[in-house]
Order: structure tokens, then C-alpha cells, then sequence
């Protein structure tokens, strides 16, 4: 992943191929900062550019008003990762015992007009700017934070890549890299780990690519260097530190829903009404409030039904879980 298939000599063709306002857009972000095209037009960036960008205020339609963020170290310290520790503490341990995201490569491909492999920071600079995020998080292990992303719209990225009619469906992939990952070199999990959306999902304002957290760049075990978030679904559909987006016809596999297809459905979608098998999903223990006065009432779609509910009108959510 650390392979930049974007060159120097590839300048023409990158132009060719790549929808002329986010061309134009990366040929006036270089102007401006003084660089020659065909000198350094795609030099990687450090991780220290990559952090510039970040806006300094709320988008203002997402502030979720009268709630209150989970405090910045408990959002970087109680993580589900499995890929470093099924624990809550490891990830935040182990994904930083020298694993590097910088550089990484992402694959956008499938069945999409604009396919292209590129490094994570011409992605940002294409698809930027960044903007900033106040999201309610549910876990569907019944706890919950609120945590305020930043990064861009998902409809951004699907925009780009172009894709094609009969593509009914996204599939994500996380990074393998067992050579660093002790956990990929087991067969406990069907690696990488995969997740799913339909069309009309990856299109929704509220599907979000974060690149960041409370102002700065994603740390690693919080899914460096860049993340799906869809907050009207549990947390596990929000997949990690991707490594290939795909456009396909058919409903992709997912790693919770292979592994135990009747706990973990496709759509993931929070609902207080259906259970999972093992506990119960009406209310939800708000991380960093207290294990008794942290208890509140599970919401449904999360708190975004006004913004999501007609995506899955007729739709019979007990079956559709």
C-alpha cells in the first residue's frame, strides 16, 4: 500500500481521465502554492500536510445541538479494531507500534466509468475541502459516543468514480498487511475486513469519508488514514483505514455478516425495536457518563430517521436487520 501508482509521466493521462473540476481544482491548489505541474504535480505528501486543511469551525448543519462530545482521549482510547486486539485498549497500543499510513494508496474500482489507484492525499485534495462533523456513534454492543469527524462526503467520492447503471451496491475493503498485523495472520477472521452500502446509501448526505477527529488527523486506531462513517447504522459498518472501494451489482460480503449472519445483518441499520439475539438494543451506555447515569433510550435510525427513513420505505426492518 505504500506504492504511488500515480506518477510524474502520468500527468496526461490523470487529466484525461479525471472530471474536469476536480482536475482544474488540483491544478489551482498547485498555482497557488507555487509549484511547477510537471516538476512535483504528485509527489507525495507528508503526514504533516496531509493535518493542514482542517476547518477550524462546525458544518452548521451538524452540530447536533444539546449534545455533548465525547471527551477526545476516550474517542481514541476505547476502540473496537479487531485487526489489533479484541480488547478495547489494544488498538490504540498495538496500531502504533511503528504500523505507518503514510503513504497509502486507495483503489477505487468495479463497475465505474472512472477506476484509478492514487495516494490517500491527492484523494483529500481532489475531493476536499474538508469539513467538520458533529455524528452520534452507536455501537451495536450498546454504547454509544459522539464524536466530531472531519472529511468530506462519501457522494463526493461516488461522484468521481462515475458508476456505471448496473452498479446497485459499494463494497469497502480495510488494508491487509499481516507482515505488521499479527491478528491478519490468523483465520479467526476472513481478511480484510469488508463492508457494504447500497447506491443509495453511498449517496446520502449523511455517508461521510472521515480523514480526521477533532481537528487532526485520524489517529491509527481510530482507522488512519481515512474511514467510512455512516452514522444512522452500527459502528462495525463504519469500516477502517481503507484500502479499496468497489462498485459492484450484487450485495457484497461483510465480515460480521459472514461470520454470524443472524446477529449482524447487512443494513445494520440501529433500531430499538429489533434485539440483537444476545441483548437488547432499546437503550444504549453513553461512553464517558457514567455506568448508571450514562443509560439512555436507543433511538431509532440513531436519531436520523427524519434524514434516512424513506431509504428503506416498505422495507420490513426485522428481516432487513
Amino acid at each position: 500500500m505504500s506504492d504511488h501508482c500515480i506518477r510524474d509521466r502520468d500527468l496526461a493521462a490523470v487529466a484525461a481521465a479525471t472530471p474536469e473540476p476536480y482536475y482544474l481544482r488540483r491544478r489551482e491548489f498547485l498555482r497557488l502554492f507555487g509549484l511547477g505541474v510537471a516538476a512535483s504535480a504528485f509527489l507525495p505528501l507528508t503526514s504533516q500536510a496531509a493535518s493542514t486543511g482542517f476547518p477550524d469551525a462546525l458544518n452548521a448543519g451538524y452540530k447536533l445541538d444539546g449534545v455533548k462530545i465525547t471527551p477526545e482521549d476516550l474517542v481514541t482510547s476505547y476502540n473496537n479494531f479487531n485487526e489489533w486486539g479484541q480488547a478495547k485498549d489494544q488498538p490504540k497500543e498495538l496500531a502504533n507500534r511503528g504500523w505507518k499510513t503514510r503513504p497509502w494508496s486507495i483503489e477505487i474500482g468495479g463497475l465505474c466509468a472512472n477506476p484509478r489507484k492514487m495516494d490517500v492525499d491527492e484523494l483529500i485534495q481532489l475531493l476536499g475541502p474538508i469539513e467538520r462533523r458533529n455524528y452520534r456513534h452507536r455501537c451495536v454492543e450498546a454504547w454509544s459516543m459522539v464524536i466530531p469527524w472531519d472529511g468530506f462526503p462519501l457522494a463526493k467520492l461516488v461522484d468521481l468514480a462515475q458508476p456505471k447503471g448496473e452498479a446497485k451496491y459499494v463494497r469497502f475493503a480495510s488494508f491487509f498487511d499481516s507482515a505488521n498485523c499479527r491478528a491478519q495472520r490468523s483465520n479467526d477472521f476472513p481478511w480484510p475486513y469488508t463492508e457494504g452500502l447500497t447506491i443509495e446509501e453511498s449517496r446520502h448526505e449523511l455517508a461521510f469519508l472521515a480523514v480526521g477527529l477533532y481537528g487532526k488527523p485520524l489517529p491509527n486506531q481510530n482507522g488512519a488514514p481515512i474511514r467510512l462513517v455512516v452514522p444512522w447504522k452500527y459502528g462495525f459498518k463504519s469500516a477502517k483505514s481503507l484500502a479499496k472501494i468497489e462498485f459492484v451489482a450484487e450485495q457484497p460480503k461483510t465480515l460480521w455478516n459472514q461470520l454470524a449472519p443472524n446477529e449482524y445483518g447487512f443494513y445494520a441499520n440501529v433500531n430499538p425495536n429489533v434485539d440483537h439475539p444476545r441483548w437488547s438494543q432499546k437503550s444504549e451506555r453513553v461512553i464517558g457518563a457514567g455506568f448508571f447515569s450514562g443509560k439512555q433510550a436507543t433511538l431509532m435510525f440513531n436519531g436520523y430517521e427524519k434524514q434516512v427513513g424513506h431509504l428503506y420505505a416498505g422495507m420490513d426492518l426485522r428481516k432487513n436487520f
